[in-house]
């Protein structure tokens, strides 16, 4: 058994909301509180949140997280 650690990110938008809607309904638990910053590159706020999720199998760093 392992528990698995993802860190979300995303421009500010509706996407990302969508990419934790996906990690939450594929077993994906939230990590923490979401996190803000403006990047001076796209001039546009960034969002990241951070999920969880056990798993059955044996830690690899070979795992495709998005995928488990």
């Amino acid at each position: 058994m392992a528990k698995l650690y993802r860190l979300l990110t995303e421009e500010d938008t509706a996407a990302f909301c969508h990419k934790v809607s996906d990690a939450l309904a594929k077993g994906w638990e939230l990590y923490g509180d979401p996190s803000y910053a403006y990047d001076e590159n796209s001039r546009m706020m960034r969002c990241a949140q951070a999920v969880t999720k056990e798993v059955e199998a044996d830690y690899s760093p070979d795992m495709k997280l998005g995928q488990q």
